[in-house]
């Protein structure tokens, strides 16, 4: 199906969600390595943990009612059998009138339903003198209360972190399923452009747009195989899609999608033999973005454009990684503010321009607000929605924003205005 002509935000969205395909393949690695990874089974506790009743602290293990009614004026004494330090077990069974130097994280021998710190005594060796009293279950921590046997503690589609590491170490798990991440090309396009490191000669710019993607794919965890600037021959274009589609989940490039002499890409896609699903977004910047397929592969076109590629990359290409990945961190997350700046220029179609939100409040950086100005971005964490038509946004005003940072709540399910993700 071909769109003709600029589409809403939201259909361009819809489009390219349907096609594109969640990770099926996955891998099996360490523990360390899974760390931002999705992971890709069910796991259920094998035993109880801990496996065994032990102390929270360093005391002394006995019956309540050998130390009732005990005080400093009238200590209850008791027996010391043995000491028993943390990985140490007593296999004997503690008895009236008897109790057990115990540490920290230690097992709770049978016989005992308490634990008494040692500072409530006189820290003896042979025999301990208590001066307070206490009840069963006191300072008596059980077997299993941080998980029971069978009991499922980590769902398929969970984002890994720290604390879910931890939890499968506890588990006593070495390795996990993850799934795999999606292969991705980034190719840049345009005779002007050079690679950072080169002389600049007349009419030449560096590239800022590939080294843009690549970072920020990085910050997301994912390191694209494939990355290449490439010169404005359509021919040549085609051949380096052709050989990504081959092997990639999904290829980006970036240039040439306007309508100039040089905008090869309109010639480039159908050498390869891919299916043009639009060309063109009602919104500024990257308005002619053209969205394709080849062999069920997509293919993102963005314009050249600096600020462009990065406000498509947030607004086309993460609730695609999100799907791809399925790693619902990817989502970009909306909020509302309060400008507490002034943005007099009227936005006569839909325009995303860029901002810090703090604390409620959106304020503008200075320097220009061009697609092609780069340098004003620094320090920004929101592109503000301006809608069609707006004539301009006052201080005061109340706006919608996209959040930038990534969102590592690690929510299994996730519905932020448009960006809907059914089955990752």
């Amino acid at each position: 199906m071909k769109k003709r002509g600029a589409i809403p935000v939201e259909e361009a969205q819809s489009i390219m969600m349907s096609c594109t395909p969640s990770m099926k393949k996955t891998e099996t690695v360490g523990l360390l390595s899974a760390v931002g990874r999705v992971l890709a089974e069910d796991l259920y506790s094998a035993f109880d943990n801990p496996p065994f009743d032990r102390s929270p602290l360093d005391g002394y293990a006995l019956k309540a009612a050998d130390i009732r009614g005990a005080s400093k004026e009238a200590p209850a004494v008791l027996k010391v059998l043995c000491e028993i330090d943390a990985g140490g077990f007593y296999e004997g069974t503690v008895g009236v009138g008897e109790c057990v130097r115990i540490m920290t994280g230690a097992a709770i021998p049978a016989g005992c339903d308490c634990v008494v710190r040692q500072e409530d005594t006189d820290y003896g060796e042979e025999t301990a003198a208590f001066y307070t009293d206490t009840e069963p279950d006191a300072n008596y921590c059980h077997a299993g209360e941080d998980f029971r046997k069978g009991t499922l503690m980590l769902r398929a589609g969970t984002r890994l972190g720290y604390v879910e590491i931890a939890v499968m170490a506890s588990m006593g798990l070495e390795h996990c399923q993850v799934y795999a991440k999606p292969r991705i090309a980034v190719f840049t396009t345009g005779d002007e452009i050079v690679m950072p490191g080169n002389p600049l000669l007349a009419g030449k710019i560096y590239n800022s747009n590939l080294f843009g993607l690549l970072a920020r794919m990085r910050e997301f965890g994912i390191e694209p195989v494939m990355s290449d600037q490439i010169s404005d021959d359509p021919a040549e274009v085609a051949k380096k899609l052709k050989e990504a589609c081959d092997t990639c989940d999904l290829v980006i490039t970036t240039g040439g999608v306007s309508v100039g002499k040089k905008d090869i890409m309109h010639d480039a896609l159908p050498m390869l033999g891919a299916e043009r699903k639009f060309w063109g977004v009602a919104l500024k910047p990257g308005m002619p973005t053209i969205f394709s397929v080849y062999e069920d592969v997509p293919i993102v076109s963005l314009s050249g454009n600096p600020f462009g590629v990065l406000a498509n990359f947030e607004l086309m290409l993460r609730p695609m990684l999100a799907k791809m990945s399925r790693d619902m961190t990817w989502l970009p997350v909306r909020r509302e503010g309060v400008m507490a700046d002034e943005f007099r220029k009227a936005s006569k179609g839909r325009r995303f321009i860029r901002a810090t939100w703090r604390d409620g409040k959106i304020y503008l950086p200075e320097g220009l607000h061009s697609s092609g100005v780069l340098a004003s971005m620094q320090g920004c964490n929101c592109m503000i929605d301006i809608q069609a038509g707006t004539p301009g946004l006052l201080t005061g005003d109340t706006v919608k924003v996209v959040m930038l940072d990534p969102d590592r709540t690690g929510t299994a399910t996730r519905v932020e205005g448009a960006y809907r993700i059914a089955s990752i």
